[in-house]
């Protein structure tokens, strides 16, 4: 099946330095009942870089557990060792999930030869459906359209999720696209536009709240009612810069755990939380 509609890029809540699994099982349950197409456990809104292995396979498995076939499941799983992360997928494999989000390699900075060899690696290795997730401001490596265009004749590289941060790039693949493939975007701000544009929806950190906003706007695009999206876009829009005024997922963590969705807002070191002036801000503005 395609995918489309919002998605929740999960943040992975913690309490007393482990994995809070009650608040875990409360944000699913929450996300699930909203409308949501989609979770996407163990990306970079869930901490992945901090996460230990023992901890990842725990929270996959609850995931899915949780889960119970309620929505699509696709995990976070990306790094600079192809060989290495051939050999997670095995991990992931044991557990009834759709896919992977999988980024593009980060420091290595491969050329587009290395890009499209890695995927191509990743996707004979495995019957899972793969999303790349494309965002160069954090990989220091684009993968370019020409590139997306071979990597999506692949059996089971379905989508992207595209934080090129180039709107012409972007325009340029959703006007131009390749059959059969989802474009979503990541970047939150982008999401009517990409929308307009004939996307496919987005994976969305920001959805963590007014989620069924996020969700109305999609369907009155998808239905034609460009101008009554607008106006409900209006009204979220100048939420999400506030939410990534501070490295992702400070804020939004501060926001569920005032709104009750989570017991704390602590996060793994390098990140630390928001500072008091965007506390103020946000307590302006959160709502679920």
């Amino acid at each position: 099946m395609k995918i489309e509609g919002v998605l929740v890029p999960l943040i992975t809540p913690f309490k007393n330095g482990k994995i809070d699994l009650k608040s875990y099982e409360k944000m699913i349950n929450h996300y699930i009942e909203q409308g949501v197409n989609g979770i996407i456990p163990l990306a970079t809104t869930g901490e992945s870089p901090t996460i230990l292995a023992k901890e990842y396979e725990e929270v996959l498995a609850k995931t899915v557990e949780y889960v119970n076939n309620g929505v699509s499941v696709y995990v976070g799983l990306g790094g600079n060792d192809t060989s290495e992360l051939i050999k997670k997928l095995k991990v992931v494999e044991r557990y009834n999930v759709n896919g992977i989000l999988s980024v593009a390699p980060y420091y290595s900075r491969p050329n587009q030869r290395g890009l499209y060899e890695h995927f191509r690696c990743i996707s004979e290795a495995t019957d899972l459906d793969i999303i790349i997730y494309n965002i160069p401001y954090r990989t220091g490596t684009n993968v370019e359209n020409e590139t997306m265009h071979r990597l999506a004749e692949l059996k089971n590289i379905v989508g992207v999720k595209d934080c090129s941060g180039d709107m012409k790039q972007t325009t340029d693949l959703l006007l131009n696209r390749p059959k059969d493939f989802s474009i979503l975007t990541g970047e939150d701000a982008y999401f009517y536009t990409t929308l307009v544009l004939g996307g496919d929806g987005g994976i969305l950190g920001s959805a963590h709240l007014r989620t069924k906003e996020f969700i109305q706007i999609y369907d009155l695009i998808k239905r034609n009612n460009h101008q009554a999206a607008l106006k409900k876009w209006q009204s979220l829009y100048n939420m999400i810069p506030l939410l990534f005024s501070e490295p992702n997922p400070t804020p939004l963590k501060y926001c569920l755990n005032k709104l009750g969705l989570i017991d704390s807002d602590e996060v793994r070191l390098p990140l630390v939380n928001i500072t008091a002036e965007l506390e103020k801000r946000l307590d302006s503005i959160i709502r679920l």
